[in-house]
């Protein structure tokens, strides 16, 4: 057996989650063990499995041409900092309990040191018009060398300063930017804080206006674009409550809701009963918000009225023009 990829030495903050791999190649194609030693000089090295340091290690390997494995670690303590190392051996003896292997397991080494995240205060300021959101980090700290403003993984801001402080301002109305921004701090490793700009539920209608035949489902949605999400949705029309908690006496409505996103479905539309006006209301921990979607029903046979009135056109000109042959007089015979 050989290795092809080792696993490589990193550096991780407190809380995050570190990934190592290894990649071995033989005949016939070799098993991969994951193996470690803490950094007390009493501690030995003891061999780790999936679910193991309350199943915060997840191991996937796969066998197919050659041996590859992966090991994950979640929320990461200082005692997971130490040497990790991958083994590798396709001996028929490798696990036998009494006889030694005639090859010895190969084995490549990484260490994972893990340290103390730092702290990290935020900040979100209003003036007039504008937003500023800051990070500071207090405490110790690797050395910095630049700083990262991000929103839904895209980009807003970076620089190469060296300071333990950084701020982004934002023009324009807290309601339309609200969401969860990430200040970076650049160093070894990267270090990251959350500024969570929350504003009361911003519900707004996919259409303003909907229309449904007789006789056929009725869809109606709202949507919820700001933060934080919407934890309780509800329906109504001409104010008469419709809610998932309430059941229909006819059984036609259906709601279905996740935390940005309501839908209300009616089965077998009425005219007389469903044509209206529908109000959709959110509600989370600032606040409510509401929109209006107006539904309107048309008959089954509106769609065959087009189809009805081109007949009688044609219906009408072919009567003209025969009666206008009837009535015409007739043209004079030549000599």
């Amino acid at each position: 057996a050989g290795f092809i990829k080792s696993p490589l030495s990193q550096k991780r903050l407190t809380q995050d989650s570190v990934e190592l791999y290894c990649e071995a190649i033989g005949n016939p194609i070799p098993e991969i063990q994951w193996w470690f030693e803490g950094n007390d000089p009493n501690e030995t090295y003891a061999q780790l499995w999936d679910g193991a340091r309350q199943d915060r290690v997840k191991i996937n390997a796969t066998y197919n041409l050659h041996s590859t494995s992966t090991i994950s670690i979640a929320n990461l303590t200082g005692d997971d900092s130490g040497m990790y190392e991958c083994r590798a051996s396709n001996d028929p003896d490798r696990n036998h309990l009494s006889k030694s292997p005639k090859v010895k397991w190969i084995r490549s080494q990484a260490n994972v040191f893990v340290i103390e995240r730092p702290e990290i205060s935020t900040d979100v300021s209003l003036g007039s018009g504008t937003m500023t959101l800051s990070c500071n980090i207090s405490g110790a700290h690797p050395h910095i060398t630049g700083h990262k403003w991000m929103h839904k993984e895209k980009v807003l801001q970076e620089d190469s300063s060296s300071g333990t402080f950084t701020s982004y301002t934002i023009e324009g109305k807290v309601e339309e930017h609200s969401g969860v921004y990430e200040c970076v701090f650049e160093a070894s490793p990267q270090i990251k804080g959350e500024v969570n700009v929350s504003v009361p539920p911003q519900v707004a209608a996919y259409k303003t206006s909907e229309h449904g035949n007789e006789g056929d489902t009725g869809v109606l949605t709202c949507k919820n674009p700001s933060f934080p999400a919407v934890t309780t949705w509800s329906w109504q029309k001409s104010g008469q409550g419709v809610s998932a908690r309430l059941d229909n006496a006819s059984g036609r409505y259906i709601i279905k809701s996740s935390g940005n996103k309501t839908e209300l479905r009616i089965l077998k539309l009425d005219i007389e009963q469903d044509t209206g006006d529908y109000s959709c209301s959110g509600v989370n921990p600032l606040g409510s918000g509401n929109a209006t979607v107006s539904l309107r029903v048309r008959s089954r046979l509106a769609a065959l009225w087009p189809f009805l009135g081109i007949v009688a056109e044609v219906l009408v000109l072919v009567t003209i023009i025969f009666i206008y042959e009837k009535r015409r007089k007739p043209d004079e015979l030549p000599d």
